[in-house]
């Protein structure tokens, strides 16, 4: 008896130990595991399926524009070659960054999918939204040249300045979405499971001028220097017109008084 209860007693302190030991060296596994495995509220679930519809129609929708632009022959020119880069970086957008970003906050944007993962997938974000920025700015400086230089100006020019602004684009979005994996920062924290874009300051600074207030200046200026010729242009078209002078209407009347006639003009304008 005394055996058993010892071997029972010295079972049961074993699988405390282990209960014990396991739960020590799991540490904040288990509070993890917790959150991840508790049941989504009705909020939860409807933010994450409006998310999810969200992705697929800007899948979709730049697709078909992608689509639409590669059969119809006639969009094979400028500007539409503009539209289809900038729609190109939309659909990447929508196929590469914006899933992985709907896994990260479900997770409590806590990045459990490695460090590889982690910079291809803040690499894809930076290349993608910095290129579509870019191609904005594209389009509106081809519009300008359009507006002021339309002599200059010509198809095959136009055509080529805006391929050479496509490349461009994507050669400086490269540049500042693939510098944090040369050593310019660092995007993945394994200690805090964070996944974020560099926080080194001179980068910040670089990345921010050049993938924001840089073309951000560039559409302001451009759009302000289109209003100023369309506003000019009005104004010449009203200076120029030739306005039709007032005819000049005579009315000639008579009356009769007595036996002698009193005639009489009037003109437009008069009495």
């Amino acid at each position: 008896m005394s055996v058993g209860w010892v071997e029972g007693g010295v079972m049961t302190y074993t699988n405390a130990s282990v209960l014990s030991a396991a739960n020590s060296t799991s540490g904040g596994d288990d509070s993890e595991l917790g959150n991840f495995y508790r049941p989504f509220s009705v909020f939860s679930v409807l933010a994450v399926t409006l998310l999810a519809m969200l992705v697929v129609a800007t899948f979709v929708w730049n697709l078909l524009v992608l689509v639409t632009i590669l059969r119809v022959r006639t969009f094979h020119r400028v500007p539409h070659n503009l539209v289809a880069s900038m729609a190109t970086s939309d659909v990447m957008v929508a196929g590469l960054v914006m899933p992985l970003s709907l896994v990260h906050e479900l997770n409590g944007r806590r990045w459990k999918l490695g460090r590889l993962l982690c910079q291809a997938w803040i690499s894809f974000d930076v290349l993608c939204c910095t290129a579509s920025i870019w191609n904005v700015t594209a389009i509106a400086l081809d519009r300008y040249w359009s507006i002021t230089r339309h002599l200059e100006y010509t198809l095959k020019t136009r055509k080529r300045i805006s391929n050479v602004m496509i490349a461009l684009t994507w050669l400086l979005s490269s540049v500042i979405s693939l510098s944090p994996l040369f050593g310019w920062g660092e995007t993945y924290s394994e200690e805090d499971l964070e996944c974020q874009v560099s926080q080194d300051p001179s980068y910040t600074i670089f990345s921010t001028f050049g993938a924001f207030y840089l073309p951000l200046c560039v559409v302001l200026f451009v759009y302000w220097k289109i209003y100023k010729a369309a506003k000019f242009r009005i104004g010449s078209r009203k200076t120029n017109t030739i306005t039709p002078m007032a005819e000049v209407v005579e009315v000639t009347y008579f009356r009769v008084f007595g036996t002698g006639l009193w005639g009489g003009g009037l003109t437009a304008g008069e009495g």
